[in-house]
């Protein structure tokens, strides 16, 4: 397991990665556009959001720091990006069955944004935002989903 500070942007992850990576001598950087996963046809982004970040990692020195853009079009549910509400705490954790009980735990108090549940990008996922208004993000495999859609991303650019 591990806790991993997560930074919601606004629009500027493409960026703040390069200048993360690069200052904090990064070891490893994965990042995924919204284009390169599979789009839902029924609800498709608009062409500008497609080329956002729609999750990454830095890995330095032993730590990882995780980041993505807020699309405008999801701002009515995610609210707006301002100067501290956009850093939140990731856990990631395989063990789904403690996974679950942190975050009915945390939830105590607080409110739950999006129920754990399987998503496309994670087995279970959820996020909640506890009663001193701290948002926590729930992934029971962050690193798969990232690893997976590099490589078939590779696999599509540069053949088998």
């Amino acid at each position: 397991m591990s806790a991993i500070a997560y930074l919601n942007l606004d629009g500027v992850a493409e960026q703040t990665i390069e200048f993360y990576a690069e200052a904090l001598i990064a070891n490893e950087v994965k990042k995924v556009k919204f284009k390169d996963f599979p789009q839902d046809p029924n609800y498709p982004l608009p062409e500008d959001e497609l080329n956002m970040i729609m999750e990454s990692s830095i890995e330095f020195a032993g730590g990882k720091i995780m980041l993505s853009d807020i699309l405008p079009s999801m701002k009515r549910v995610t609210g707006e990006v301002v100067k501290g509400n956009n850093v939140l705490i990731s856990l990631v954790i395989e063990d789904k069955q403690k996974l679950e009980e942190y975050f009915n735990n945390l939830s105590v108090g607080g409110y739950v944004t999006m129920p754990l549940s399987s998503m496309p990008w994670s087995s279970c996922f959820g996020m909640l935002v506890d009663k001193f208004g701290i948002v926590w993000k729930f992934n029971s495999d962050a690193d798969l989903f990232l690893d997976k859609i590099i490589a078939d991303k590779m696999k599509s650019d540069y053949g088998d």
